[in-house]
């Protein structure tokens, strides 16, 4: 691989300044676009549940200043001599992984979101030693590996979450062969920014979709719009009991401690349960429910680049994008402060474009030059 270091461009864009988690203008620099990579004028950037646990330090591990955002939809404006993949005026997407080794047994397996030295797209450190700044901004340069293309019939904006909502429900789909199991029963926890792409995904393939959520109004919204075949009130003992060994699969796209003992009994025998929300305290998961029925309870994160590419094809095939809430870059803190609410149906994408062009780096007066 290749890298320019010694050759940098401005970039306006926003970023956290500490753990309070206001984001602020800011200008910062990114390397210049190298023989392998391709440089992205960014249109709209995704707000996801993580962006808030980085901006907040929730998890120990942020760089201030962080700029964050990793589901960016743009259009290409420049690339490298060795890329043949994308050319000036491709419609593309950056996810979640913006570096890895390359040669590793996963890496070779097209699975680089498990590889050792996985560089984020935002916060994270690349090839170079520098810090990974993401979507927030108003272009991006990305190694060629790590860019997919984005098919002509889906919207930048409601497509920019298919890049990490859509790929982390649709990878442990495809990994316990959801996809060819028409006729099966999926039950998803949560109706969010993950629940309600995995909705659509289980209708896709043929499944028979149960929403499981602790929102009673949300019925309504999972059978006449998102066509939930079953709607069940996790709060409800009733309406569990009634549903108890009913469900082949479980996603829970749920974020917040709770326990997985009344989940795990709404599976069959051998059912199996995915764990792709990212609650901060650990979740509870008694013993008796997993050993009367041989359930399964596994993880999953996000997807390697092959397979990202895979479902934003199939997404493409099928028509199938996030419902999202356009939000403008003078927003950026009222969306961020409703997404801690769950204030969002279901998820928040910001205006990249419609904020501030490439070129302006006038906004802020913040650096780091």
């Amino acid at each position: 691989m290749e890298v320019t270091p010694n050759h940098t461009q401005a970039v306006a864009g926003w970023a956290a300044m500490d753990e309070s988690g206001k984001m602020e203008p800011y200008i910062f620099k990114r390397r210049a676009n190298g023989v392998d990579d391709v440089t992205i004028k960014v249109q709209y950037c995704g707000m996801c549940h993580t962006d808030l646990h980085f901006i907040h330090n929730d998890w120990g591990i942020t760089m201030y200043p962080v700029v964050p955002g990793h589901e960016i939809a743009g259009v290409v404006t420049k690339v490298g001599t060795n890329v043949t993949g994308f050319k000036v005026g491709d419609r593309v997407g950056v996810g979640c992984i913006s570096a890895s080794c390359l040669d590793c047994e996963h890496c070779n397996r097209s699975e680089e979101n498990y590889c050792d030295k996985v560089a984020l797209t935002y916060n994270g450190i690349f090839w170079d030693g520098s810090v990974t700044y993401g979507g927030y901004s108003s272009m991006v340069v990305a190694h060629k590996r790590f860019v997919v293309r984005i098919p002509e019939n889906l919207p930048l904006d409601a497509a920019a979450p298919l890049l990490c909502a859509g790929i982390t429900v649709y990878s442990p789909m495809k990994h316990h062969g959801m996809l060819q199991a028409a006729g099966r029963r999926l039950g998803v926890v949560g109706l969010g920014g993950l629940g309600h792409v995995a909705v659509k995904f289980g209708k896709a393939f043929g499944l028979r979709v149960t929403v499981i959520s602790t929102s009673p109004a949300k019925e309504r919204e999972a059978r006449e719009n998102l066509k939930a075949d079953d709607f069940v009130v996790s709060t409800d003992q009733k309406q569990m009991q009634t549903m108890t060994r009913s469900l082949d699969y479980i996603i829970d796209t749920v974020s917040a401690k709770h326990s997985l003992g009344p989940i795990l009994e709404l599976l069959k025998v051998n059912g199996k349960l995915v764990l792709v929300g990212a609650p901060d305290k650990p979740v509870d998961l008694p013993s008796f429910p997993l050993i009367f029925g041989r359930r399964t309870v596994s993880g999953s994160m996000t997807g390697g680049m092959k397979e990202t590419q895979e479902m934003m094809d199939m997404c493409g095939e099928h028509g199938i994008t996030c419902d999202v809430e356009l939000v403008s870059t003078d927003g950026i803190n009222d969306a961020l402060r409703r997404l801690e609410r769950n204030d969002v149906r279901y998820r928040f994408v910001i205006d990249i474009a419609g904020g501030l062009g490439c070129t302006d780096t006038s906004l802020s007066s913040r650096s780091r030059m």
